[in-house]
């Protein structure tokens, strides 16, 4: 250091500036500090050369970022330190010294562009500002802030239609007092609105604990004793940081409206920037009530005969339930006399032998999605199936761009969603989508003008989903399955259209000899190399890998030809997959779910075990 920066340096620690100062060198090495630093840092003699960064906690960049910023102050950097928080403020200390000479005018140059550049000093000044008060008028600020939550007993008249009138009011009793007693412990309004829903008004500062004790009244609801054959729950919205009440207010109906259509029990918290997720314990409960299905499939017909082209898409990389629902989308189409059109880009080898029947059946009605875009110009309705997200689609461009939009899936709920569609109709309980869409085509169509290969897609997409009706299967599936036998699918060729060739048959083997089991059930596997029907081969070996003894949740990995990992998941119910891979991008429901990212296999495997542990 400089002659001239050393004197800088003592005068600026003998000076009366009434504020604590520090200053550090390039090394970040505590150089120099005045009397006062003592109400920040209690031993004064300590800290002649102690790192600076080690004693705040504040971070290089943070800091040199800072010393860039003329705007720093906007976001400025706050530490505690002896019961009191400070403001950091910066200013420099060029290499060569501050010099007055009038005839160095690039020095003077170089100053007045100090702050542009921060590295070309050799130290920095540190002034801590007292904003003790200014802090905790801020934090009192936030805490104080409404929030508001809206609650709604999931599948209430089912209940009461599934019991004697005194349980009935038994039990709405028991939950009333659960929630109002919940409500009283955070201080809250609570408004009863409807038979079974409620507005809960609390301060800011009561949400922390509700988060970190992951809403303990969902447990208690689905714990009481009912005489119905499922559990009653809640589904919780809860808005929070609005710019004003009505903001709030909105922020809360759509947390609930998420909540309610990831299948309930669950509680999504909802701000300006982010949405959480709390619970979902529960399977979705089968809706005995086949009337919404009657009415959307009419509304859809209404919408198609008004359409000049119906364009019919599912998600990227299709499969067997994407698929079959075109199919049969495609036959309700043609049954209300608009132009119906199929958009697919790649077909997966799995889904080849059905594709190129389908190619054979509908003449050129399958078409790419640059043929689709321009057909998209005219009066254009889409129908959008076995997703929600406009990310997984083949187009998500042609949605701006259609007149009207019909959504139909069988995934809870995402955060990102399609935005305003002309009618959605997306039910979590059902097992698929070609569920939900046989059971819209019973309501519009005579079932002799299904031919056999769409009622056969349509069967094998509930085949796939439900792993053989194994899992996720309620009354209304084998309904919807018995339909469809009876307009002539052949379940003998369904299966046929499944079989897999001699070397997917050993790439599945090894990945099942792969599986790693660990005490707490998880199970993991890896598919090696890279395989255009990872994503079949991958759901074939989790569904096998639950017939072991022990195993309550199963995970495989592996490359599709793309580069791009797949993860397929299983669980018997006792582990929700969903929100395991949800923290991944990815999705589902409570026993299946799926997800792409863009690391290895081994990484995503390390990265799921670190989210439900070992168990060892």
């Amino acid at each position: 250091m400089d002659k001239i920066n050393q004197i800088i340096i003592e005068k600026l620690i003998d000076s009366q500036i009434p504020l604590p100062l520090c200053v550090i060198n390039s090394a970040g090495k505590i150089i120099g500090a005045n009397e006062k630093i003592q109400e920040v840092f209690i031993y004064n003699s300590d800290l002649e050369n102690a790192d600076f960064f080690a004693l705040t906690g504040v971070k290089v960049k943070d800091i040199l970022n800072a010393a860039k910023d003329t705007d720093s102050q906007k976001a400025p950097i706050v530490i505690d330190r002896n019961g009191k928080k400070f403001r950091i403020s910066i200013d420099f200390i060029p290499e060569t010294g501050l010099k007055d000479s009038p005839d160095n005018s690039e020095e003077k140059k170089s100053r007045g562009n100090a702050k542009k550049n921060a590295e070309e000093f050799s130290s920095l000044i540190i002034y801590f500002h007292d904003v003790t008060d200014l802090e905790d008028l801020k934090d009192r600020y936030e805490e104080e802030r409404t929030c508001i939550c809206k609650i709604n007993i999931d599948n209430y008249d089912q209940f009461n239609d599934a019991v004697s009138p005194e349980t009935g009011m038994t039990v709405d009793t028991e939950v009333n007092k659960l929630i109002r007693k919940w409500a009283q412990e955070l201080d809250a309004s609570i408004e009863k609105v409807k038979e079974s829903q409620y507005v809960v008004f609390f301060k800011r500062k009561h949400l922390d604990n509700l988060t970190a004790g992951k809403f303990e009244i969902l447990d208690q609801v689905r714990s009481l004793e009912t005489s119905a054959d499922f559990p009653l729950s809640l589904s919780m919205g809860i808005g929070v940081g609005g710019e004003n009440m009505s903001d709030t207010a909105a922020f809360a109906a759509s947390a609930l409206d998420l909540a309610v259509g990831r299948g309930g029990d669950q509680a999504v918290v909802k701000d300006e920037n982010r949405i959480q997720f709390y619970g979902g314990k529960t399977q979705s409960v089968e809706k005995s009530n086949k009337g919404k299905s009657r009415v959307v499939g009419h509304a859809i017909k209404k919408l198609m005969e008004e359409s000049e082209n119906v364009l019919i898409m599912g998600h990227k990389h299709a499969d067997m339930d994407a698929f079959g629902s075109a199919l049969g989308m495609y036959r309700m189409a043609i049954a209300c006399k608009a132009d119906p059109h199929i958009v697919i880009d790649e077909v997966p080898d799995s889904l080849r032998d059905f594709y190129d029947h389908g190619k054979d059946t509908q003449n050129d009605e399958i078409i790419t999605t640059e043929q689709a875009k321009k057909l998209v110009e005219k009066d254009a309705l889409v129908v959008v199936l076995d997703t929600h997200r406009p990310s997984y689609l083949e187009a998500p461009e042609i949605l701006d761009a259609a007149k009207s939009v019909v959504v139909i899936d069988h995934h809870r709920r995402a955060e990102e969603s399609i935005e305003n569609p002309t009618l959605a109709y997306i039910e979590s309980y059902a097992s698929s989508t070609a569920e939900l869409v046989t059971e819209i085509l019973q309501y519009i169509l005579d079932r002799k003008i299904l031919i056999r290969l769409e009622a056969e897609a349509l069967l094998g997409g509930m085949t796939i989903d439900t792993n053989r009706f194994a899992v996720k299967t309620g009354v209304r599936t084998f309904e919807a399955a018995a339909w469809l036998r009876r307009s002539g699918a052949d379940t003998t060729e369904v299966k046929r259209f499944f079989q897999m060739d001699e070397e997917t048959f050993k790439i599945k083997a090894r990945a099942i000899a792969s599986m790693i089991l660990y005490p707490n059930g998880i199970a993991v596997a890896i598919c090696e190399g890279k395989h255009q029907d990872v994503q079949v081969i991958n759901a074939q070996v989790s569904d096998e890998l639950l017939d072991i003894k022990g195993v309550k949740a199963a995970f495989t990995a592996g490359r599709n030809d793309r580069d791009i990992t797949c993860i397929s998941a299983r669980s018997l119910g006792e582990v929700n997959v969903q929100v395991i891979l949800e923290q991944l991008g990815g999705g589902g429901h409570l026993n299946i779910a799926g997800a792409q990212v863009d690391i290895s296999p081994e990484e995503v495997i390390e990265k799921i075990l670190e989210i439900t542990g070992k168990g060892e």
